[in-house]
């Protein structure tokens, strides 16, 4: 971990300090479409020999047995069960009030304008598998797609040891009430959803989280004409604590690791007032390390991390509005009193009591979130992200008339005549 003090950094080296550590490069832009094209030409199969190659074993067959779901769900401790309910329970609970209305507004007399909502009718939901089956993300996707009135949800996630879906994952998706799962993960799987395959269906939207693979073949996805969109641009995890001397040193390391033991390629940074804070965090990382179980994991991620020494607590705000982290923690005093500087973060967990891992799993917000900075310009996911919105004007005969004349002045200014003998065709017309 690199200990620094922003104020002695000149302006090339504060952005190196806030530099992510993965860029997408052209060897993977290039491997990644060969994996679309191979599975544009190859379709189930070719979904199966990716997923034997890259994850070294693969099903006999992609769709998960429907039986095989409801015994995973019959398998789970009670302990796990209610855990699993409660968390639902409280994700509905947020992303019910999140329903977007319809509108419908008399503009001028005669003339109504509307905007509908429409849920997509397919969605695809990828979960990551692997040494961290994050069933929690299938969670944060399916219940607000279900709530949402998305008709086919369709989830895919990588085999495991034993060339199946990891039933902890089996077992959220039968709570979620979802019953189309694929084997299948990767930039093969984000493929499959795309395109269509004999076995899997065309999806309009892909959701959820991944790996740089998966993060680069959803953005190719979505720039194919007629591709699928996406939810949003998700790379490796992220997080950033603002810490003053009020902060408790162990708190603030845990937060830190929680994100580092996710992936290699995590970035943790943590702002604070002082020196001494700041070696207290690091102690502590070091101390914590010892015992976790992914700390292999964590200390390479701990290569990118950062302990920078600001000056005040506006300085804090305008650097993480710079950063625009996935996750961003307010362990000060008086943390509330921060919330109105905040621009840009994808969310935002205030006080000592409010770990990241709360809005991970169970508080009931949504914890699929932009990373690499694109929180300056996306939210994270949210009921809206699974309906599309259609406006609906109908005029009468005088609204016509009253504003039709306007309509003609304007297009003539820019020079289309056929929009303005549209209008005149009818004023016209007796």
């Amino acid at each position: 971990m690199q200990i620094l003090n922003w104020n002695v950094l000149d302006e090339a080296a504060q952005e190196r300090a806030l530099m992510r550590p993965v860029s997408t490069n052209s060897a993977l832009s290039k491997d990644v479409r060969a994996i679309i094209d191979t599975v544009r030409t190859g379709g189930d199969q070719a979904v199966l020999n990716c997923t034997r190659r890259f994850d070294g074993i693969a099903p006999a067959q992609l769709r998960v047995e429907a039986k095989t779901i409801e015994r995973a769900w019959e398998a789970l401790d009670q302990s796990t069960h209610v855990a699993m309910s409660r968390a639902a329970d409280n994700i509905i609970r947020f992303h019910r009030t999140q329903k977007p209305q319809e509108i419908k507004v008399e503009v001028e007399p005669g003339l109504i304008c509307q905007r509908l909502v429409r849920p997509f009718d397919c969605v695809g939901l990828y979960v990551p598998g692997g040494s961290a089956p994050l069933f929690s993300s299938l969670m944060m996707a399916a219940l607000p797609a279900k709530l949402a009135g998305v008709r086919r949800i369709v989830v895919a996630s990588s085999p495991d040891e034993y060339g199946q879906v990891a039933p902890v994952v089996l077992a959220a998706a039968k709570l979620c009430a979802i019953d189309e799962i694929y084997c299948m993960g990767g930039a093969q799987a984000i493929a499959a959803m795309g395109l269509g395959t004999d076995s899997v269906p065309r999806v309009d939207k892909i959701f959820g989280p991944g790996n740089q693979w998966v993060a680069e073949a959803k953005a190719q996805m979505a720039q194919m004409p007629g591709g699928p969109a996406i939810d949003l641009p998700a790379g490796p995890s992220e997080v950033m604590v603002l810490a003053d001397d009020a902060a408790n040193a162990s708190y603030v390391a845990a937060d830190l690791l929680s994100q580092a033991e996710h992936d290699p390629q995590a970035q943790v940074i943590m702002l604070t007032l002082s020196n001494k804070m700041a070696k207290c965090v690091e102690a502590e990382v070091q101390s914590q390390l010892e015992t976790l179980p992914r700390s292999d994991i964590a200390r390479r991620a701990l290569q990118n991390a950062r302990l920078i020494i600001v000056q005040g607590r506006a300085q804090m705000l305008e650097i993480a509005n710079i950063y625009a982290p996935e996750h961003l923690i307010l362990q000060c005093a008086d943390p509330e009193a921060l919330i109105a500087g905040v621009q840009n973060a994808g969310s935002v967990f205030v006080g000592p009591y409010t770990p990241e891992s709360l809005g991970d799993y169970a508080s009931g917000t949504n914890h699929v979130l932009p990373t690499a900075g694109a929180a300056r310009a996306y939210s994270g996911l949210g009921l809206e992200s699974f309906s599309k919105f259609i406006t609906v004007q109908q005029a009468s005969k005088r609204a016509l008339q009253s504003l039709g004349p306007c309509v003609q002045a304007l297009a003539r200014r820019e020079g289309l005549e056929a929009h303005a003998r549209a209008i005149s065709v009818r004023l016209d017309a007796r």
